[in-house]
Order: structure tokens, then C-alpha cells, then sequence
């Protein structure tokens, strides 16, 4: 445990971006883990967020959203389709294409997994205040601004 305090210590130092990456994977880890035992999976997520009100849309409008490339997005829907999460229906507005939305398995699982998000959420942010958020949300959007500056 010393190594890894030694080790979030000397990134805080030298590479704060290092610390996000850090923070990310952990607060995958943990979910993954939870999300597991509700049929979903960490990865899933941005799928699950982009249809969760309903639109059914392209495979390579959820590529774009989830900032995937759409061969990695097209293995993703086979998972999900092949677990019943999600259902491929012909696009009215162009008939080669289809059309993915959630499946009712998905929807009545979602509030599971949105309450393992949130509890993990509440804790990874326990201690801070309304101040500290909103300094750690404006610090975040200008990492991402700058990121997308790069795209």
C-alpha cells in the first residue's frame, strides 16, 4: 500500500495526468465488478448512456459519441446483441442500414446499474465540497477542450 501512495504521490508531482488514468482505471475496476452481476459491463456504457432515452440510432453515430473506432464498435453491438442488451431494426430512412436501440432486458436492468454509477460516484467524491466540484468539473472540461483540440 506504501508503494502505491508513494507512487499517486510522485505523479501528483510530476504527471497529474498520470493521477486521471490512475483514477480511472480504479473506478472501472470497481464498477466493472459490480455491473458484472446485473448483465452490463464497464465498456458498454457509452452504448447504454447514448440509447438509454429511447433514440435508436446508427452504429456509427454510438462510434462517434463513445469516440470509438467503428470496427471496435461493431464487436461491442455483436457482445451486446448476442447478451440481449441491444435489437438491430432496418433504418426507415435508408434501407442498408440499420438501426440500434435498447431490448426491454436492458431497460429494466438500467436502474441497477445506474445506482452502482452513482453510489460509486458519491464515494470516489466523498470530502468534497460544492466549491471543490466545481473547480474539479471547470479543471476537467479544459483538459477536454484541449484534448479535442488535438482530434
Amino acid at each position: 500500500m506504501e508503494s502505491q501512495t508513494s507512487e499517486l504521490e510522485h505523479a501528483a508531482r510530476h504527471d497529474p495526468l498520470k493521477l486521471l488514468g490512475i483514477a480511472y482505471r480504479t473506478f472501472s475496476r470497481l464498477v466493472d465488478a459490480q455491473l458484472r452481476e446485473h448483465g452490463f459491463a464497464m465498456g458498454q456504457l457509452p452504448v447504454l448512456v447514448a440509447l438509454k432515452h429511447g433514440d435508436a440510432l446508427s452504429q456509427g453515430e454510438l462510434a462517434r459519441r463513445a469516440r470509438v473506432e467503428q470496427p471496435s464498435m461493431a464487436q461491442l453491438l455483436s457482445r451486446m446483441e448476442r447478451d440481449g442488451l441491444i435489437q438491430r431494426t432496418p433504418d426507415p430512412a435508408d434501407g442498408r442500414s440499420k438501426l440500434i436501440s435498447l431490448t426491454p432486458l436492458a431497460r429494466r436492468r438500467l436502474p441497477k446499474a445506474k445506482a452502482v454509477m452513482d453510489a460509486t460516484g458519491e464515494q470516489a467524491l466523498a470530502g468534497f465540497d460544492a466549491q471543490d466540484l466545481a473547480q474539479f468539473a471547470t479543471l476537467m472540461l479544459r483538459i477536454n477542450r484541449n484534448l479535442d483540440a488535438l482530434e
